[in-house]
């Protein structure tokens, strides 16, 4: 085949494809945004974290994110700053699922 061929087949092929990823992004957000208001989620307040400022904890932000194994060591504003293996590294609050202490 020729590269006519292949860019008159596959070509808006790749289009379509690309064109249905937006979509597909706005309607996982609609669906979770469904979800948490259905459940009656609740964002989590800084007075609440600040507990756990020099404890051991492993903070997980939700099924899309990832787990942070560390120590609190300040929270502010939105942001709360954990010192990991790794070195320091800020998560945002409002992402923050579940806080786990860690028993040494």
């Amino acid at each position: 085949m020729n590269v006519g061929t292949w860019v008159g087949v596959f070509l808006p092929l790749f289009l379509l494809f690309f064109a249905s990823l937006p979509q597909q992004n706005a309607a996982r957000k609609s669906v979770i945004s469904k979800i948490q208001k259905r459940k009656g989620v609740i964002i989590m307040s800084n007075e609440i974290i600040k507990k756990y400022i020099g404890k051991n904890c492993i903070i997980s932000t939700g099924t899309f994110g990832i787990n942070v194994v560390g120590k609190i060591i300040s929270v502010e504003e939105n942001w709360i700053e954990v010192e990991t293996k790794k070195g320091n590294e800020l998560i945002n609050a409002e992402f923050v699922q579940s806080i786990k202490i860690k028993s040494n």
